[in-house]
């Protein structure tokens, strides 16, 4: 590596980003001085307050909705679990049917899966080889009882970027004049790299997490739709129109709120760039590793996304030689990092265990350059063969099998 291209490349983003400078000198001032609590009727406590609600018309801003229907969170994983518990669970009396895609984040499997466990039935929509829900699975899977249907925009681990305004129209036709089911999306992958405003998607609840866009960690956003009521997952106060209650982070709420104005003004150019970069990339990968798989959707993915499998390695081991040459990756969701068992989004799209055990995920940021992934990418076939050679020595050095009488 020249001495040019820094001793980290950090191609993790979608596990979480870095703080963007601009964002940490919004926050400083609200950490230090903003220290009264917003329900707090004194001076300290109503500067607290407009500072928050600051915050939450920047967002409602810039997704072009109002204030009201931005419900201020712990994290994207909070915000999924309320839109499960707080809708499906308090509107039971009107139908017990949910539909999620079979790879949705855990956050939204394991609540379907809790719902399952209190009486739900819950879809699991198969998806194609490229990670696409399919508009002829969810239709036929619509029934009079569904009452609430999650898909996300964007998939974390393979890019795959699913059809959310067809689904949308699906809805809209298949329920004219009639009740239609709540529509959620996780958003969290998909901000800042195309359109996730709600009332242009045609969604009823959206989910955003800050660590995703640069902005601080430890708080999320769940856009409800005004008119759609939930049960608070959280109580003990009257916080958020008391949809969730605890004090709210006025200093993350602050940096929340200028990360997502940064990011819904993302130039095209820069997602342009990232495209470029990614398919020069891949170019580059498969010169150095020719066995590689692509995994999801080859141009309908998100810009910054590459997931692959590589025969006959395993992704952990690449993963800890690729990080011991200053290289940050990951096999897939890093809320699964410490889980063994294959990736359930691998095996919706078809892949067997023995491909899915060597899989990477590289995703790139606003500071990527091309130098790094020509770095990265040569440092990567150098990995790969190291790993093949080692488990052939392994293989030859094996004692032959005696069978014993």
């Amino acid at each position: 590596m020249s001495d040019t291209v820094r001793k980290t490349i950090y191609l993790d983003h979608a596990a979480t980003t870095p703080l963007d400078p601009t964002v940490f000198t919004t926050m400083l001032p609200h950490l230090r001085d903003t220290y009264g609590n917003p329900s707090s009727i004194h001076q300290v406590g109503r500067v607290a307050f407009d500072a928050l609600e600051e915050a939450r018309a920047s967002l409602a801003n810039s997704l072009a909705v109002d204030p009201s229907e931005i419900i201020l969170t712990g994290s994207g994983t909070e915000s999924d679990n309320l839109v499960f518990f707080g809708w499906a669970g308090a509107h039971r009396e009107y139908g017990n049917h949910v539909i999620v895609s079979s790879i949705e984040h855990k956050a939204v499997l394991e609540a379907a899966k809790l719902l399952e466990k209190e009486g739900f039935e819950v879809t699991y929509l198969p998806v194609d080889e490229q990670g696409l829900v399919r508009m002829s699975d969810l239709s036929e899977a619509l029934t009079d009882q569904t009452i609430l249907i999650s898909i996300m925009s964007a998939n974390n681990e393979i890019g795959t970027i699913e059809p959310i305004q067809e689904i949308t129209n699906l809805l809209e036709t298949t329920y004219a004049g009639k009740q239609k089911p709540l529509f959620h999306t996780d958003a969290c992958q998909a901000v800042g790299q195309f359109s996730t405003k709600p009332r242009e998607i045609k969604v009823d609840a959206l989910t955003i997490n800050s660590s995703k866009i640069y902005g601080p960690k430890g708080v999320g956003l769940l856009y409800l739709k005004t008119g759609v009521k939930l049960a608070p997952m959280i109580v003990g106060g009257n916080q958020e129109s008391g949809r969730r209650a605890g004090t709210e982070n006025v200093a993350l709420a602050i940096g929340f709120a200028k990360a997502l104005e940064l990011a819904v003004t993302n130039p095209v150019s820069e997602v342009c760039r990232l495209v470029a970069l990614r398919d020069q990339f891949l170019s580059e990968l498969r010169e150095h590793v020719p066995t590689l798989i692509l995994n999801g959707h080859p141009t309908k993915r998100l810009p910054n996304n590459l997931h692959l499998c590589i025969p006959d390695v395993e992704g952990e081991s690449m993963l800890l030689m690729l990080d011991a040459a200053g290289i940050c990756a990951a096999t897939g969701s890093a809320c699964n990092s410490t889980d063994l068992a294959p990736s359930h989004v691998l095996q919706a799209i078809g892949r067997n265990d023995n491909i899915i055990h060597g899989s990477l995920r590289f995703t790139l940021g606003k500071s990527t350059t091309q130098e790094e992934l020509t770095y990265t990418a040569k440092t990567l076939g150098t990995v790969v063969e190291k790993l093949r050679a080692i488990s052939a020595s392994s293989i030859i050095a094996s004692p032959p099998y005696v069978k014993h009488s």
